[in-house]
């Protein structure tokens, strides 16, 4: 069965004080959208449909940057979720199958779960509710139930005293079939204090019809929203916990977990070591058998095994490290590939690079890629050494078994198994330093004494 999703992203998030919208705001380092959108991707979705709202534009370029062939369709003005998921029925033309309703600022819904609300609908359920079994229900809608079954859903301020002690609470995400649940919205009313439309009135629409409610249920973490930019921090921490514990059982090793930070996509492979104080930004996969040891930023880079990073290195986008290479302390890869074995110990920035397998480059080198407009690479051959402190002036290359001598400046091609040397001759001048250092502190008596 195809799946739809529905993703509600209109709202401005007045308690986070932020001009950005509130679904744009960061966990592990992507908008909390994408959080939504990737969680729904387990369902292989046919279609990606976001409503927007506040900040229009911007929600609807973050969403197009992650997923292509999202639809983005304004919801102007905003009525509530109800009226939020009817702005959907344009993209639902012609679509037959499931429709999923999500909400970019609950970033946390499993695909177990998604997974497990399909295969309550393949089992006849015509509306499924996502709920949790709240510590402290607070203010959350309650789910009235006979077993499984969904009664209702009673908003808080709306509820008795005996519905307010039931601790099963309304998660907001929905699963129907596409069309039904188009008609079950169109059949909303607004005749409430705040004069909006309601999504939580369709199950009480849809038993009045005959349907039959069923609810999941899931831990309650998994619907942590974010209203504010203290439950922006608390997110951010629940999302490296769960990262960290998911790392640890498959099997890399965090020397110290609590140090480690990961972003939404961090790749780790098994048998992998993460030494303390590593931040992976996006983009970053890590095979297995490979070290990344302390103090690493590492983004947009793929190391392959038995490489090792660090410590204090850096790897920026585009940074291909094949097997076994070294990449050590203080060193910066930006859209370089280093070979296999190829060795980067000290001190060096590599950009816009490629660096043959079992090559050495000494201390102090760098790639100079920037012309002050243009980017332009440097090719160094394989088992080619370069010397410490050989600046290699871009577009370069250096051939097979050549080498640098230190402090050159490499400005043309060395062949293969050639030796360049490119700076000026030194200049020997006996007892001028003596003389030198003399007029010196004589010069500086002299202007402490006119002081």
């Amino acid at each position: 069965m195809d799946h739809a999703l529905i993703i509600l992203a209109a709202g401005k998030g007045t308690r986070m004080k932020s001009d950005l919208p509130k679904v744009l705001h960061e966990i592990g380092q992507a908008p909390m959208l994408v959080h939504a959108i990737a969680a729904g991707a387990a369902l292989e979705p046919a279609r990606v449909i976001v409503i927007t709202g506040h900040g229009a534009d911007a929600v609807k370029a973050a969403a197009l940057a992650y997923e292509p062939d999202a639809h983005c369709l304004l919801q102007e003005p905003q009525l509530g979720t109800g009226h939020a998921v009817a702005q959907a029925a344009p993209a639902l033309e012609g679509f037959h199958g499931e429709a999923v309703v999500l909400y970019g600022d609950t970033p946390f819904i499993r695909p177990q779960t998604l997974s497990a609300m399909a295969e309550a609908r393949a089992a006849g359920a015509d509306l499924v509710v996502l709920g949790f079994e709240a510590a402290d229900p607070g203010r959350y809608g309650r789910l009235i139930t006979q077993g499984d079954t969904l009664l209702k859903i009673t908003e808080f301020k709306d509820a008795s005293s005996e519905e307010q002690a039931i601790n099963l609470c309304n998660s907001g995400v929905i699963m129907a079939d596409a069309g039904q649940l188009m008609d079950l919205v169109g059949a909303l009313g607004n005749d409430n204090a705040a004069a909006e439309y309601y999504l939580t009135d369709i199950v009480e629409i849809g038993r009045a019809r005959g349907l039959r409610a069923q609810v999941v249920r899931c831990d309650e973490a998994e619907t942590q929203g974010v209203n504010s930019r203290a439950q922006l921090a608390e997110a951010e921490a629940s999302f490296q916990t769960r990262c960290r514990a998911e790392a640890l059982e498959n099997g890399v090793t965090l020397i110290a977990p609590e140090t480690v930070f990961f972003a939404q996509d961090t790749v780790i492979g098994r048998d992998a070591i993460i030494e303390p104080n590593v931040v992976f930004g996006p983009g970053a996969s890590i095979e297995t058998g490979a070290r990344i040891r302390a103090f690493c930023h590492i983004e947009g880079a793929h190391v392959s095994r038995g490489a090792i990073v660090g410590p204090y290195a850096r790897l920026r986008p585009g940074a291909e490290l094949s097997e076994d290479v070294h990449i050590g302390n203080f060193v910066e890869v930006k859209n370089a590939t280093l070979g296999a074995g190829a060795k980067a110990n000290h001190l060096s920035y590599l950009g816009d690079a490629s660096i043959g397998a079992e090559s050495n480059i000494g201390a102090g080198t760098i790639t100079c890629n920037y012309d002050g407009v243009l980017k332009h690479r440097t090719q160094i051959g394989a088992r080619a050494f370069i010397g410490s402190n050989t600046m290699l002036v871009a577009p370069v290359s250096v051939g097979d078994e050549a080498m640098t001598g230190s402090g050159s400046v490499i400005t043309a091609d060395v062949p293969e198994k050639a030796m360049a040397i490119g700076r000026a001759k030194q200049v020997t001048k006996p007892g001028l330093a003596a003389k030198l250092r003399a007029h010196l502190q004589a010069l500086k008596s002299k202007r402490q004494n006119e002081g």
